[in-house]
């Protein structure tokens, strides 16, 4: 009686017509999302906070081979719903061609890849591709205003443990929001508003450690989400370690090639306590595998000579998605560049320091501060009135908000001086018109220790005074499809609250000039 050998599962191949099917949607994909993959390089290069982001499509493709053996023993049929993936994809990407809004652009990106995948293979074969697909997510900047917003907070807790490891060796500081001022030399933990440098490319390595951490969910979610905590520490610990440096050994220890230096130094400590903290997870519970079953660096094994080989039709839905995708790119492409629509307007540098009662005078803003804002044209002015009532007046103006470059809020930038908002809400301004409609403002009430002083912002774009951060964003996307253009101001005003002085006085003097400097704005903010 003769034993037989077990038959081996069959080996599935693509047909030469298939590699041409990739090659085609590849390079409509391509043509279709230039613009935005132009922008993300450009952010890569320019970015510390996303330097990481070059790396990601070659790991993901990584991910992808390391389970070649496993995806060539599944027969995948296509789905249809990958073809309205893409159509969605397709359809987001034009919104984001018209409007000139790159980050759109660079989502449809995303679901146009996803879309393929599932046209392709199904849903079988999208999560079978998970984890690399979705770690394309941390390529992709995110929307200016959401990182400002997101960021603040973590900047000043931050700050403070910072502030808290300089005090351990005995060293007067003073701390006002991210401003550490060590006497010798201000050390600027955020510039305006930026965000925090190691967060991206550590939540980065977290979501890797975590992909071939073989554990429980909850280990490895517990994983990947102390990249926050372990960022947050990291950079106090590395600017209590600035503060000491400068102290004892001069301002040279906080520029150039040594601050550089530490920030690698401390990017690679972060990465060794995420490691120490996989190892403990790994010895909490009943598991006790051993290392290299619980966390390990598969490779995938060679197909056997003796396989049977069998060639897999090209799905009909990835074909329909790849036409759809070639001829997107191919209208794209023929489609005239747009071009925004700059406006006649007069220059901030003829604003007239004299407006009826008050005398100004011109504040230049630090470098630092311009190269974040990336503002077009400002003025920034101390103005009095009767030798004692004192306000100040900023105005933003942008030609052009994409890629970027957009008004940056008070709500989210004040707190990085170290002013703690007590009130905000909305009000209109007595006696103050635009465009022929009562002036409404933000209002805020804003505290750093003893001191106090009231403040009113507004975004006055294309017409419109806006109050509300997120119609901003809304807005910008509207005017570009329809109207071409982008530009638009932040207008802030603020006046201290004296010593003894009710808040109901500074309101009524900061509205009389709020009221003044709205009949200026319209030669220096088009409609």
């Amino acid at each position: 009686m003769s034993v037989h050998a077990p038959q081996l599962a069959p080996v599935y191949r693509l047909p030469p017509v298939a590699w041409i099917a990739f090659v085609l949607a590849a390079a409509g994909v391509c043509f279709a999302s230039y613009d935005a993959v132009v922008d993300m390089w450009t952010t890569w290069q320019t970015r510390e906070e996303y330097s990481h982001g070059v790396l990601i499509p070659i790991i993901a493709a990584f991910l992808v081979w390391q389970q070649r053996d496993v995806l060539e023993r599944n027969q995948y049929s296509g789905s249809w719903w990958g073809v309205a993936l893409v159509s969605s994809g397709l359809l987001l990407s034009f919104l984001g061609a018209v409007a000139t809004l790159y980050v759109l652009q660079q989502y449809a990106l995303l679901l146009l890849i996803y879309g393929l995948v599932v046209a392709f293979g199904g849903w079988s074969l999208a999560k079978a591709l998970q984890a690399p697909l979705l770690m394309l997510i941390f390529m992709v900047p995110l929307p200016a205003f959401l990182l400002h917003n997101m960021s603040s907070e973590l900047q000043l807790l931050s700050s403070q443990i910072g502030v808290w490891v300089v005090r351990l060796f005995g060293i007067s500081v003073f701390v006002e929001g991210n401003v550490i001022d060590l006497g010798v030399y201000k050390l600027q933990v955020a510039e305006a508003c930026d965000g925090l440098r190691y967060l991206f490319p550590l939540m980065t390595l977290g979501f890797l450690m975590a992909y071939f951490f073989k554990v429980a969910l909850w280990k490895r979610i517990t994983l990947f989400l102390l990249a926050i905590p372990v960022t947050i520490l990291m950079n106090s610990i590395r600017i209590g370690i600035i503060g000491v440096m400068v102290e004892h050994w001069g301002t040279s220890m906080a520029e150039g090639f040594l601050h550089d230096f530490q920030g690698w130094v401390v990017f690679m400590v972060s990465a060794a306590v995420m490691l120490v903290a996989m190892i403990l997870l790994s010895r909490i519970g009943s598991d006790r595998r051993p290392w290299r079953e619980v966390f390990g660096l598969e490779l995938p094994a060679s197909t056997e000579r003796d396989a049977q080989r069998v060639e897999l039709p090209l799905p009909k839905p990835f074909v329909g998605a790849m036409l759809l995708v070639v001829a997107f790119a191919a209208a794209v492409t023929a489609l005239p560049e747009r071009v925004e629509a700059l406006q006649a307007r007069q220059s901030f540098a003829a604003f007239p320091m004299q407006i009826d009662e008050w005398n100004g005078r011109r504040t230049p803003m630090e470098q630092i501060y311009l190269d974040t804002l990336k503002l077009d044209d400002y003025v920034m002015a101390d103005f009095v009135r009767d030798g004692r009532d004192v306000t100040n007046l900023y105005v933003a103006w942008y030609d052009s908000q994409q890629a970027g470059q957009s008004a940056h809020s008070p709500r989210s930038c004040l707190p990085g001086g170290g002013w703690r908002i007590t009130r905000l809400d909305q009000a209109g301004i007595a006696n103050a018109w635009v465009n022929g409609r009562e002036l409404r403002v933000n209002r805020a009430q804003i505290e750093l220790g003893d001191q106090k002083q009231l403040v009113y912002y507004w975004f006055q774009q294309r017409g419109r005074i806006i109050t509300n951060e997120y119609m901003v964003k809304w807005y910008l996307f509207l005017d570009s499809l329809l109207r071409h253009r982008t530009d638009g101001a932040l207008v802030r005003v603020i006046t201290p609250v004296r010593p003894g002085e009710q808040v109901a006085a500074a309101e009524q003097r900061l509205a009389a000039f709020t009221a003044n400097v709205a009949e200026q704005l319209p030669r220096y903010i088009p409609n």
